[in-house]
Parts: structure tokens; C-alpha cells; sequence
């Protein structure tokens, strides 16, 4: 049997994702799904603009924050928007770190009175939190600062969305909204060999014609292809690691990452271990 060639890129590829939605060319995707979802809170939003994505800490001891994408729409508000493609033991703990760094940086120096534009952090991940696995039908969690007796909402500019993306199971069939089309989108786009017909609107034609692998130029295509290596060598890398044992086989992993000259920066995105911890492998 022939083996499949993705016709598309994989959008958890760290430049299939930026190569999407990163892109100010492609802004007008990125535009689209934040408003499917974020619409019941957001309404419309009308523009965005890229922001740089590595944010310092007030000093030089600090920890710095490397976003995927930092976006602002046209009324200040920040969207973080993070692609996890494996599981870190202190994932929530970063997105929370990095919800600060939009905060922070809102503080004026002159008479200020704290009021702040909203922060929102997306997270896409390509993993299942464990907390989460027996509850196989829902794939997104809004979360905000809520009073714990009334549930209600005690602070509404500060927002965290996880997506659970190998949760999302409907087939092209069952797509019930353009939020659905997204997700299956981004779940299933390195897989499909034509753009399917409940797909042909003018915003998933461009996502198809973006992610054509035979449109690229060929340092485009080895660009694609460096990352996708590294999206597969680190899915199954950290597969055999967890048939290990947890923490031995992520040291194994990180002791790889070492050896091939992967930044300290990815290294502790792929596997939640510590600057210090990583040191002390070396």
C-alpha cells in the first residue's frame, strides 16, 4: 500500500501553525477564528495587530515569555495564542506566567488608576490533561476567576481557554457550526486531499490554498519539513518516554534535545522540566 503524502501541512507543526495563522498576509484567519471563539463574550472584534511574541521580565533575573502569536485588537484587548503539541506537567502553571507579562505592561508610570483591557490566553493542545479524561466529550474550557459559592464571575478580564483537540471526534458530517469548522480544520487539514464541499466558504478555501504544501518554495518546503520531523520525533520521543516511566523517560527526551543542539527555551516547552534541571544533565 502507497504511503499517504499530506497534500496540506500539519497545523501543529510549529510553522504549519505560524504559517496560518502568524502570518500578516493570513491575519484575516487568525481574525476569524478567534471571533468564532470568542464571539458570546467578544462580539465583532474588527482588527488585530501582531505583537512581539518575546516579552522580558522587569529584571535581567526574570524569566522572558516566548508567545506562538500576541495579537491586540482594536480596544487594546491582548490575545495570547499557544500550540501545545505535547503534555507538560506544569502547562496551566506557564499559561498563568504568561497571562502576566499583558498585564504587566499596561501599568503606566505616570498617575494611573489600574484599570486594565481584558487578556485572553488560548491554548490549542494536542493532548487530553489527565484531570480531564473522563470527561471524553468536552474539549474546551473557558476558565475566569469566579466566586466559588455563587459561581459567578468575580473578574471578567482575565481569561484562559484550553482546547483539547484529540477530544474533537465529529466527522465533516456533524459540523454544526464555523466554530466546528475550525476545529476540524486544525484537527484533520494534513489528512484531507481536497478542500470538502461543506467547507467551500471563501475563509477555509484559504486556509487550504495557504496550507498547499506544492504552492511553497523549496526553502519553504525544508523549512516545513525541519518542523514537521521535530513535531514527529518529539510525538513519539515522548510517547516511549511515558512507556518508560514518566520522569526517566522525559530525562532521556531532554538529554536527546540536548545533544541535538535544540534551545534550552523548547526543551522545557516540550517537557516541563526546569532551566536548572535541564543544567544538570549536561
Amino acid at each position: 500500500m502507497a504511503e499517504f503524502v499530506e497534500k496540506y501541512i500539519n497545523p501543529f507543526t510549529d510553522y504549519g501553525f505560524k504559517k496560518l495563522f502568524g502570518e500578516e498576509l493570513n491575519k484575516d484567519l487568525l481574525l476569524d477564528f478567534l471571533n468564532e471563539l470568542l464571539k458570546e463574550e467578544q462580539g465583532q472584534i474588527k482588527e488585530l495587530n501582531y505583537l512581539k511574541t518575546e516579552n522580558l521580565g522587569l529584571t535581567e533575573s526574570d524569566r522572558k515569555a516566548i508567545f506562538d502569536l500576541y495579537c491586540e485588537n482594536e480596544r487594546g484587548e491582548k490575545f495570547i495564542v499557544e500550540l501545545q503539541k505535547t503534555k507538560q506537567n506544569f502547562f496551566k502553571d506557564r499559561t498563568v506566567y504568561y497571562s502576566t507579562f499583558p498585564i504587566r505592561e499596561q501599568a503606566k508610570r505616570a498617575d494611573w488608576n489600574y484599570e486594565l483591557k481584558a487578556v485572553y490566553t488560548i491554548a490549542i493542545l494536542d493532548f487530553v490533561f489527565d484531570a480531564d479524561k473522563n470527561e471524553p466529550n468536552k474539549f474546551r474550557y473557558d476558565i475566569k476567576l469566579k466566586d466559588t459559592e455563587t459561581n459567578k464571575v468575580f473578574y471578567d478580564k482575565l481569561t484562559f481557554i484550553y482546547l483539547e483537540m484529540p477530544k474533537f471526534k465529529k466527522t465533516i458530517d456533524e459540523l454544526e457550526t464555523r466554530f466546528d469548522k475550525w476545529l476540524y480544520v486544525i484537527s484533520n487539514l494534513n489528512k484531507l486531499d481536497r478542500v470538502p464541499d461543506s467547507l467551500r466558504e471563501q475563509i477555509f478555501e484559504k486556509v487550504f490554498e495557504t496550507a498547499e504544501i506544492a504552492k511553497f518554495t523549496q526553502e519553504q518546503v525544508l523549512s516545513y519539513e525541519d518542523s514537521l520531523k521535530y513535531y514527529r520525533d518529539l510525538k513519539n520521543s515522548l510517547d516511549t518516554a511515558r512507556e518508560e516511566g514518566e520522569m526517566e523517560g522525559i530525562l532521556k527526551v531532554a538529554r536527546n534535545m540536548l545533544s541535538l543542539g535544540i534551545s534550552m527555551e523548547m526543551i522545557i516547552q516540550a517537557t516541563g522540566l526546569s532551566e536548572q534541571e535541564i543544567n544538570h544533565l549536561q
